[in-house]
């Protein structure tokens, strides 16, 4: 199907929008962040004197190096456990086939309709009563849990769209089920696995509503997590603040940089095959 030259433009014109749309409220964070302390800028104007100190302040204040310490921590013990258990799962479902794996399926499907918000109050009892209120592993095992259903539905549109002569000639070599996964499908899947470990890496950082509620130590939160206790500190500080967040979100923009193009061509991939 050729395209005429006024729907390239059109499609062309409207990502130039939504690009300037995106765009707008960071540059606006980021100007707002360079005014003196204790000021309300208004609008996109540049600062007649630019305060790059408010930077390292509010790398101070806000205890930056420990929480990207805990951050990381959070970071290392979820996503490789959320890969493994998703992708021995979405293998199960997708290339396996076993008995109720379309039930299987529904209910993960199901459970990406659940909102974090939703089964928040749940999370704080439950955690309060088996004693990991206010630790990192409050944090850490929702988040693995609340991970599945999205990337078990991600790993099996890969699973679904391998051949499954594959499997059946390492059965006839004798192969068994771990060594289908592990020595022959995992290392197939390792553009789809680093894709989506980049997703919830990133997710994983910018957490901030279970960090916030579930930890009451800023210092064991995320980073997104412990700027609802610096905000409560430093509301009437914009500058600060600003400078603040701009300081979360450099390491995530950083991530998306650098691996732009392994997320395109897995979100492109999981297109073509869902």
């Amino acid at each position: 199907m050729k395209i005429s030259r006024l729907e390239l433009l059109t499609g062309r014109l409207l990502l130039l929008v939504l690009m300037v749309v995106t765009l707008l409220p960071f540059i606006s964070i980021f100007t707002t962040a360079l005014y003196p302390s204790n000021t309300v800028p208004s609008g996109f104007g540049w600062p007649a004197e630019p305060q790059w100190v408010n930077f390292v302040e509010a790398f101070q204040v806000a205890n930056m190096l420990v929480l990207l310490g805990s951050s990381s921590f959070i970071v290392l013990a979820v996503v490789p456990v959320a890969l493994l258990i998703s992708t021995m799962a979405a293998f199960a479902i997708g290339q396996l086939r076993v008995p109720g794996s379309r039930f299987l399926l529904l209910l993960f499907v199901f459970g990406l309709t659940l909102p974090f918000g939703g089964i928040i109050v749940p999370l704080y009892y439950l955690e309060r009563f088996l004693g990991l209120y206010s630790t990192r592993l409050a944090v850490v095992l929702p988040l693995i849990a609340l991970y599945m259903p999205f990337a078990v539905f991600w790993m099996r549109a890969h699973f679904v769209g391998v051949s499954p002569e594959i499997s059946e000639a390492a059965k006839v070599d004798g192969a068994s089920t771990w060594d289908l996964f592990w020595r022959i499908h995992f290392p197939l899947a390792k553009a789809p696995i680093a894709s989506l470990g980049i997703l919830m890496a990133v997710w994983t950082w910018n957490q901030f509503l279970l960090a916030l509620v579930l930890v009451e130590d800023p210092s064991q939160r995320t980073m997104a997590g412990a700027l609802g206790a610096f905000q409560g500190h430093y509301a009437t500080n914009v500058p600060l603040l600003c400078a603040g967040t701009v300081l979360i979100l450099i390491p995530t923009l950083v991530i998306f940089v650098l691996f732009q193009r392994q997320i395109i061509a897995a979100l492109l991939q999981g297109a073509v095959k869902g």
